[in-house]
């Protein structure tokens, strides 16, 4: 199942664990990426709150985490390989997995039906 947030983070859910990234509007909206910089294994991420930060050559933006939990793996090929987000930004380019606190903090979450809707209102 996958979910999406209004600030354009698309997350994966597979059992008690996401997997998150940026959906490819987002990657279209701030062009060809230099610089991604993720959370740490074991770091404590909280729903709304900044979790990564991805740098164009347009702007620097942050990546807020769609759910509260901990980081239970990160994609270091997106650090070294920033371009590939704008490439795969929803298959290889993802960005971490966090292992779900709270699982009922899914429930405001888009689906893709309702995420194309909000894109096309945006």
């Amino acid at each position: 199942m996958t979910k999406y947030t209004t600030d354009h983070e698309w997350l994966r859910i597979e059992g008690e664990t996401a997997t998150v990234g940026i959906t490819d509007y987002a990657q279209e909206q701030l062009g060809d990426l230099v610089f991604v910089e993720l959370p740490k294994v074991g770091q404590k991420v909280v729903k709304g709150k900044e979790a990564a930060v991805v740098e164009s050559v347009k702007a620097a933006s942050d990546v807020y985490s769609p759910l509260t939990g901990e980081v239970v793996e990160v994609n270091s090929t997106i650090v070294a390989e920033p371009g590939l987000v704008n490439s795969d930004p929803q298959g290889a380019a993802w960005f971490y997995k966090v292992k779900i606190q709270d699982a009922s903090e899914l429930a405001d979450l888009m689906d893709e039906a309702k995420y194309r809707e909000y894109l096309k209102k945006s």
